[in-house]
């Protein structure tokens, strides 16, 4: 059976830590910025982690 490919489009959104976690940028700092205030745009700058069955699905994606 071939190796699975990685998912070219994954690869560019997630980064998997050194402990396992998936990493990912929050959506909506790409534009419209003056809409949102100070504090909305500080904390779309943090990175989040994805959880549970969906973070399973994209270490396959990213072939861990």
């Amino acid at each position: 059976m071939p190796k699975q490919k990685t998912h070219s489009g994954a690869k560019k959104r997630f980064s998997l830590t050194a402990t396992g976690k998936v990493k990912y940028a929050r959506p909506g700092k790409g534009h419209f910025l003056t809409v949102k205030n100070k504090n909305r745009k500080r904390k779309l700058r943090e990175r989040s982690y994805i959880q549970g069955k969906n973070a399973k699905n994209i270490k396959t994606l990213i072939c861990e």
